[in-house]
Formats: C-alpha cells, sequence, structure tokens
C-alpha cells in the first residue's frame, strides 16, 4: 500500500492572514508561504507526528467551535516558553511531565490553541 510520507501543509481560515503569518515567525520561527516557487517553503524537523481525530464532543481544544488544535515539537521547552513570555505571550505549562514528554499551551493573535510539546 501507498502511504504518506507527512504532512505537506496546514490550511485554515484567519480574519487577517498576513498578520497571524507574520505573528507564527516571530513568535514561533515558520516562515510564511514564499511569494514564488523559487524560494522554498518553512521545512520542518524530522521527527514523530500525531495524527489523532478527537470525539465532537471534546474540550481538550478549549472553545466548543474549535475544531482543530496545533501541535508543535519543540527542542527545549523551557527556552521556548522564555522566548514568548518575554515577547508579552501567555504560556501555560502542563503541570507535570508525561511518558512521552512535557507539554505547554498557548493561543495565537486569533484565540487558535498551540501545544508545544518537547518529546522525551
Amino acid at each position: 500500500m501507498e502511504k504518506v510520507t507527512g504532512i505537506g501543509g496546514v490550511f485554515f481560515r484567519a480574519r487577517d492572514p498576513g498578520a497571524l503569518s507574520r505573528w507564527y515567525e516571530r513568535h514561533l520561527g515558520i516562515d510564511p508561504v514564499p511569494g514564488d516557487y523559487d524560494t522554498p517553503p518553512w521545512a520542518q524537523a524530522g521527527g514523530p507526528t500525531v495524527f489523532a481525530p478527537f470525539p465532537a464532543e471534546t474540550d481538550y481544544f478549549g472553545r466548543a467551535e474549535q475544531q482543530f488544535m496545533l501541535n508543535f515539537r519543540v527542542a527545549d521547552l523551557e527556552a521556548m516558553i522564555a522566548q514568548l513570555v518575554a515577547a508579552g505571550v501567555g504560556v501555560e505549562r502542563h503541570p507535570e511531565s508525561l511518558p512521552n514528554g512535557r507539554f505547554a499551551r498557548l493561543h495565537d493573535p486569533e484565540g487558535n490553541p498551540i501545544e508545544l510539546w518537547e518529546p522525551a
């Protein structure tokens, strides 16, 4: 069976796509979509990716109408949290390490939940 090789993109609606793209670049280091075919897009580092549909009634994402949550792997959760807090971004740490790693939660300017994950 032929299988997909990874996530090729994450596409979602935004009230101000340009501003939101700049926020992700400034705070999380995700390059915006290039304006031409000669410039390479942001490339993620190799590593585990979880693809997990959740029950429709989950409250894990926050708002009931929220249909998705982004989860980004990080190499150093404490350094990322310090960087975000220094930039005025609110971050909540998960209170304990789990067998699969450590987690923190934040929201982008449009209220979308973002989970940061430092794998164990």
